[in-house]
């Protein structure tokens, strides 16, 4: 990291990244649930990714998806009990994180893989000055002092952009709009040079001219730091401007990956081509709103064969479905559609076009 006094780069060196050893973050049919009262909430079911250096992820999805169980897993910060990790892999400069014991963790999560929470209010403790809390991660992984931790607080407040860092170090969160609370949140998540950053919902309650400029300055500290970032959201206009690929979430699977243009402009799984089909149209004022119809399935009981199959117009089941590809009986696999292209469909080709 760079700063006009050098304090910060003079630190121990973070995490390095060879980029012949293969992606930074692999998860590999990840699984976890939540055993409740009421039964087993199966919230991620066997999903897997890459990302690379440099590289943005999007993450995508209606409420209730697991695209936020599945960060929270990687973080280590899911309330056990109720969650339980059953099954999967996640991998760190290749090595599985799930496999280390408590300080080998500590050393990954923050100084390799950090997180952006949606809610920044909530996140911010708010008996304690932003610059203490952003400061806390020096003491704590670097063990810098109180007033070298508090130097470095400024140097990433000025580097959020937040203006006149060296005034406002002492405010407290509720002293900060909803946007700068933000950048406070994204100078506590780079404090250590993390090497992948996880975005859970950044822009939630900002006004779109926050939205916006938040991005621009993810963007502007991913092309400086070249750490790897995941997106996860439901704004798919923020999709659109900063995604490399993109993983679509349904009931805690990943049904369709690709690029951000191929899955935009040809969707190829019918819960996509529904996303996309919902987007307000500029030039249809005043028309009518194009929604997918029906709910999420209950994480409990998620519906047999394609869990989308309750709400697609594409579903066939009986004599209407070809040989093992009975959309209520048979489970379809994540598969390669076209080059590039995977989605969890047994029609995926007729959805495409091809």
């Amino acid at each position: 990291m760079s700063t006009s006094s050098g304090s910060i780069s003079s630190s121990p060196a973070p995490v390095t990244y060879d980029p012949a050893s293969g992606p930074v973050l692999e998860v590999d049919d990840l699984h976890v649930e939540f055993r409740v009262r009421s039964g087993v909430v199966h919230a991620v079911n066997g999903i897997s990714y890459t990302v690379d250096q440099g590289e943005t992820l999007a993450i995508l999805g209606e409420s209730g998806s697991g695209k936020s169980v599945s960060a929270q897993a990687i973080m280590g910060i899911l309330d056990s009990p109720p969650a339980v990790i059953t099954g999967g892999g996640i991998r760190f400069q290749g090595r599985d994180i799930l496999k280390l014991n408590a300080e080998d963790q500590r050393q990954i999560r923050g100084p390799g893989i950090s997180m952006i929470f949606q809610d920044a209010l909530s996140a911010l403790n708010p008996v304690y000055s932003v610059g203490f809390q952003i400061g806390e991660m020096f003491r704590a992984h670097r063990g810098t002092s109180r007033k070298e931790a508090k130097q470095h607080a400024v140097e990433l407040m000025d580097r959020v952009r937040i203006p006149a860092a060296a005034r406002r170090v002492n405010d407290f969160p509720h002293q900060f709009s909803g946007g700068m609370r933000q950048r406070v949140m994204i100078a506590m998540a780079l404090a250590l040079d993390p090497r992948i950053l996880i975005a859970d919902e950044p822009t939630t309650a900002l006004d779109v001219t926050v939205q916006a400029q938040v991005m621009d300055l993810l963007k502007d500290l991913q092309r400086d730091t070249g750490m790897g970032l995941i997106l996860i959201t439901h704004d798919l206009g923020v999709v659109n401007e900063v995604a490399d690929r993109v993983a679509v979430m349904y009931a805690g699977k990943i049904v369709e990956t690709g690029t951000v243009d191929d899955v935009f402009t040809r969707p190829g799984h019918p819960y996509t081509l529904g996303l996309m089909n919902s987007i307000p149209l500029v030039e249809a004022k005043g028309g009518r709103l194009n929604p997918i119809v029906g709910q999420p399935p209950n994480l409990s009981r998620i519906p047999s064969g394609c869990s989308f199959h309750p709400r697609c117009p594409r579903a066939r089941t009986g004599a209407a479905a070809a040989p093992g590809r009975d959309c209520v009986g048979d489970v379809p696999p994540l598969r390669l559609v076209v080059p590039g292209r995977e989605a969890a469909c047994h029609y995926s080709e007729e959805v495409l076009g091809v």
